[in-house]
């Protein structure tokens, strides 16, 4: 089995922009998912580095219906876009993706390995 890597584009969506710009800039999302280490997580990893690891089941939900658990909440947005919001100690951070490319890394999360329930 191997990992699984994905590139996305996200939109930063924020009440603490510093500029109109700042709310429709364009910036790198990484998707990873780890059948050997972690089959039940996705990490989704932002500029900076800020990297979140939450249940692949929660993305997968959160593409259909408004979900959260912990600091993450995922829901969509209309039929073309999802929106992902993180919460830290360092405040919250809020992305929008495409919901193809999320869909498009799930279905490659479950080519490599389907986890095993215990």
């Amino acid at each position: 089995m191997y990992a699984v890597e994905q590139y996305a584009r996200a939109h930063i969506v924020t009440d603490t922009a510093d500029s109109p710009d700042d709310e429709r800039r364009v910036v790198p999302v990484a998707l990873r998912y780890d059948p050997e280490t972690d089959p039940r997580q996705v990490h989704i990893t932002l500029p900076g580095p800020h990297e979140w690891v939450f249940a692949r089941e929660l993305l997968e939900q959160g593409l259909r219906v408004p979900v959260s658990k912990g600091g993450v909440r995922v829901w969509p947005l209309g039929r073309v876009q999802t929106v992902m919001e993180f919460h830290s100690a360092q405040g919250v951070a809020v992305v929008q993706v495409d919901s193809k490319a999320l869909m498009r890394f799930l279905g490659r999360t479950y080519t490599v390995a389907t986890p095993v329930a215990h």
